[in-house]
Order: structure tokens, then sequence, then C-alpha cells
């Protein structure tokens, strides 16, 4: 819009609007969608009118994955616990839960003991 042409329109928030004719300065005021407006540049952009030059396709990035090791594990044992079998893991629980139940009766005998 050229210096001096159309209206300004400031709107209760304190947005400027400025309108070229009376017939865009209606639409507005009549809260008509400038985008459903066959005529209007807003439409235009939306539903790609017009004549555009090539656009190159935009380049997405692939994610890259790392294999990284976890604390207190490095990756070649985060590898052999994947590849257990569900037997040996099971064995494996079975054989931890014993040692445990051991340490558990050898402590309750020291204890027995001290308290004699």
């Amino acid at each position: 819009i050229y210096p001096s042409r159309g209206r300004l329109y400031v709107t209760s928030d304190s947005k400027t609007h400025r309108f070229l004719s009376s017939k865009t300065e209606s639409l507005f005021k009549q809260r008509k969608n400038n985008r459903s407006l066959l005529w209007t540049v807003m439409y235009r952009k939306v539903n790609n009118k017009g004549v555009k030059g090539e656009v190159a396709k935009k380049r997405s990035r692939r994610a890259v994955k790392y294999n990284r090791a976890v604390v207190g594990a490095s990756w070649d044992t985060i590898n052999a616990r994947r590849s257990e079998t569900t037997a040996v893991r099971a064995e494996a629980v079975a054989k931890a839960k014993a040692s445990r139940k051991d340490e558990a009766a050898k402590r309750k005998a020291r204890v027995a003991q001290k308290s004699n």
C-alpha cells in the first residue's frame, strides 16, 4: 500500500491493519477468513496458486545410530546378555537366588553364634 493511500484501522489490542479499499476493510470487519477468499494473496499461498520457481526438494537428515555402552556394562556384555536364551537366563537367576539364600543363612548363623 503506497503512502497516504487506504485506511489505518487500530484494534483494541493495539494491532494496526492497513486497508487499500473499503472492500477489504468491510470483509475484515465481518471477520471473513482471507484464506477462503479466492482473490487474496493468502488464499493463493495456501492453495499453491500462481507461478513458482523450481523448488529444490528439502534434504532431510537421517539420524545416525550409535551403539553405546551403559555405565557399568560394556557394549560386549550388553550384546552377550541380549543373545542369551531364556533357559540360560533363568538358570543364572536361580543360581543368584541360591547364593543369596546361602549368604543369608551364614549371616543368621553368625548372629546366632554371637548372641550365645
